[in-house]
């Protein structure tokens, strides 16, 4: 191989491995969407991360990758679907809990 293609491979590597693009949501990022009712959801990937979640602890078993793909509702969550499945006061604090509305609106 030469030196081009080494260079070339090496920083795709780097791009496809480096520890921000294996993170929930890339570092500062938050994605937000209309949560009926209850007032804008927002999902913040830093908080996510930091506990070791990556892309594939959610997607595609939970989560499509398309956003908006999802119709969720407060009666999924509390069925455990969607957040639901980790939020469930065992693993994260239940979506049932009306003390804990402010962590996600």
């Amino acid at each position: 191989m030469n030196k081009k293609k080494i260079v070339r491979l090496s920083m795709l590597l780097l791009l496809i491995f480096s520890p921000a693009a294996l993170l929930a949501v890339p570092s500062g990022k938050v994605i937000t969407w209309e949560g009926g009712g209850y007032g804008t959801v927002k999902f913040e990937g830093d908080e996510h991360a930091e506990k070791g979640y990556k892309c594939d602890s959610c997607h595609p078993s939970l989560f499509q990758k398309k956003k908006g793909s999802a119709k969720m509702s407060m009666n999924s969550l509390n069925k455990g679907q969607f957040c639901g499945a980790c939020h469930n006061g065992k693993v994260a604090f239940s979506t049932s809990n009306p003390k804990k509305c402010h962590e996600c609106h």
